[in-house]
């Protein structure tokens, strides 16, 4: 973290601003700052501020490749208006992304999917779309799932949306994170194709394969 005499980046934003920017708790970003991904420093006052510039860097490197509407063949063009409800899926596993995306343009053909391959994009993309239902690993790198679900369920910003984990951990191995699970609905990655589509047609108000209901 860079001290405040080495600093002189105008209008800096104070931490709270960056989690509201980003959509994530105020804790996440100071571990963000923590690791160097942020630019910050302190006034003489003790009260930390962040560079404008490192959170614009940020943004645009985690946005690359994932832009919003990009995911799926059903998505509206940029500027178009929405076809769907949004659910963002927050998984590493490529061959999982994959898995999901198949499952959802065969059952929920009027979904947007979006996709975030680790929990700070994730947390940032969560906060811009606001999705109907959020897809979430417990195993991620950047962030925890477990921290990640901890701040998803705590943050007013989701109360709205419904929260699925899904996970290659048996029910054992999920014992250190129940904590974080208790009262979500929790998919084993070998029962994916068995038990999503129920789940998040029920998240959704949907059946399966069904319209979504008229406004």
């Amino acid at each position: 973290m860079a001290s405040a005499d080495s600093n002189d980046s105008p209008d800096p934003y104070t931490t709270i601003e960056v989690a509201g920017l980003l959509g994530m708790a105020v804790r996440s970003v100071q571990l963000m700052v923590d690791r160097g991904e942020l630019e910050a420093w302190k006034t003489p006052g003790g009260h930390r501020r962040i560079s404008r510039a490192s959170v614009e860097r940020w943004l645009a490197s985690r946005h690359a490749g994932i832009r919003p509407g990009a995911e799926t063949g059903t998505t509206a063009p940029r500027g178009a208006a929405r076809r769907g409800p949004r659910v963002l899926l927050i998984e590493d596993s490529v061959h999982y992304q994959n898995l999901v995306r198949l499952l959802l343009s065969q059952k929920f053909p009027q979904v947007e999917l979006h996709i975030a391959d680790e929990g700070f994009a994730g947390l940032a993309m969560a906060g811009q779309l606001q999705p109907e239902v959020l897809l979430v690993d417990i195993l991620l790198p950047g962030i925890d799932g477990a921290t990640l679900i901890t701040s998803l369920r705590s943050h007013a910003q989701f109360k709205h949306s419904r929260l699925i984990v899904i996970t290659s951990l048996d029910e054992g191995q999920r014992e250190p994170y129940s904590f974080a699970l208790a009262g979500v609905p929790v998919v084993h990655k070998p029962q994916l194709v068995a038990e999503l589509p129920g789940l998040l047609a029920e998240a959704l108000g949907t059946q399966a394969g069904a319209a979504p209901p008229s406004p």
